[in-house]
């Protein structure tokens, strides 16, 4: 080789050499401007947020700053007189039937379904798959035809991952998104117009209940109710809540705020026992305040979760504490519909049969309770009725107590126009 070789190879590879450097430089200089970029993006939109609950606490400083207004707040008083007529027309297992809302994947028990009179029914997706509207319309129908007390028809439709009616892309042509999602892109007018456009969809198919929003405060990616939550802290989480339920009184729909007392990082309750260590000051100055929010906008109904609070009730899961259940009658003033979370859930059934788990609901203080029969369950439609009249045989739960929350759910519908 000459030296003229060698010359043009060492001139080549000074080149490459100064070539690899560039790019070198240009790709860590991209990764610092992506850096700076996404750290002016964080800083902005936390600016942002800071500027909205300023701007929103300059508009609803009592309701931010927990003072109670009761003007929007919901009053089923007026009803009860109707409700104690229609309850007159009802036989002793009719009238426990109304505290339940059964979950259903299909219309297959139609038959033993009807016999039962419940209050109402909670669909899963199942049922709607590949479904037309009118398929569905005339199924629900079928259901409310055959009741003498206008039904409660409910879904979990809360976007993103739960989504049990427009998964359907024959309803529509794209599922809801996630809370969080609508609110990054388009603010809280964009959560309101949510509102509006899923109430409208699920009133035209016959459902009356959607089990959502989520209010609980998770901000920690690991957090299993995370990707569910509208993952913000408490302020902007409460003018969501306010939103949300302020948009859906537009409808024919009522929302359910969950999972009370707060769902926070806990573990995923379908499956287990779950213990929420926190403290008590934890969960009252942050956790209750989209809740108390909510309330005061005229939230119509609750759902409460299945963790075990230890700081509030140490024992009972919260869907069967009657401290938890005080907290939300006296200290927040709740005067609507208590429901459970699902009881055929890990956390429930792990640890309680079905009569003592619904009796222990009952007592809790629970209006509805969710109870869901498949092929895994050991229990029938009969064992729910049955549950509640051997509570009352043994003395556990009086016929009152089931009256009254009978007509609290009576009253409800009646309130929300249904008869």
């Amino acid at each position: 080789m000459n030296k003229k070789q060698n010359k043009l190879i060492k001139y080549n590879r000074k080149i490459l050499i100064g070539i690899s450097i560039t790019v070198l430089i240009l790709i860590l200089g991209a990764i610092l401007l992506f850096t700076l970029a996404q750290n002016i993006k964080m800083k902005t939109k936390a600016i942002k947020n800071q500027e909205v609950v300023q701007e929103e606490a300059n508009k609803n400083k009592n309701v931010l700053e927990n003072k109670v207004d009761n003007s929007n707040k919901l009053k089923l008083s007026i009803y009860m007189e109707k409700a104690e007529e229609k309850l007159r027309e009802l036989t002793e297992d009719e009238i426990i039937a109304q505290l339940f809302l059964v979950g259903t994947h299909t219309t297959s028990d139609f038959e033993k379904l009807k016999q039962k009179q419940f209050g109402g029914y909670l669909f899963f997706a199942d049922f709607f798959k590949d479904k037309t509207e009118k398929q569905i319309q005339n199924e629900i129908n079928k259901f409310n035809e055959v009741s003498k007390v206008p039904l409660l028809i409910a879904v979990d439709e809360e976007g993103g991952n739960v989504v049990r009616v427009s998964s359907n892309n024959k309803l529509i042509n794209e599922p809801f998104k996630y809370s969080s999602e609508i609110y990054d892109n388009r603010g809280f007018e964009g959560i309101k117009q949510d509102t509006i456009n899923k109430s409208k969809f699920l009133s035209n198919l016959g459902i009356n209940l959607n089990l959502a929003p989520v209010v609980d405060i998770c901000e920690k990616e690991t957090d299993y109710m995370y990707k569910r939550s509208f993952k913000q802290g408490k302020e902007l989480t409460s003018i969501f809540t306010k939103t949300v339920i302020k948009a859906s009184k537009e409808s024919n729909v009522s929302y359910a705020l969950k999972h009370f007392p707060g769902y926070g990082n806990n573990v995923d309750t379908h499956k287990t026992t779950s213990m929420d260590e926190r403290t008590y000051d934890d969960i009252y100055n942050n956790d209750l305040q989209p809740f108390r929010v909510g309330i005061e906008e005229g939230a119509e109904a609750v759902l409460i979760s299945h963790n075990v609070v230890t700081s509030i009730d140490s024992r009972n899961p919260a869907s069967l504490s009657t401290k938890i259940h005080k907290l939300l009658k006296e200290d927040l003033k709740f005067e609507g519909i208590i429901i459970t979370d699902a009881m055929n859930m890990g956390a429930i059934v792990n640890e309680y049969g079905i009569e003592e788990a619904i009796i222990n609901a009952i007592l809790a203080g629970n209006d509805i309770i969710i109870v869901t029969i498949d092929k895994t369950s050991k229990e029938s439609y009969d064992d729910i009725i049955k549950a509640v009249k051997t509570g009352i045989i043994n003395g556990k739960i009086t016929k009152e107590e089931i009256y009254e929350k009978a007509k609290n759910i009576i009253a409800w519908k009646y309130y929300k126009g249904m008869f």
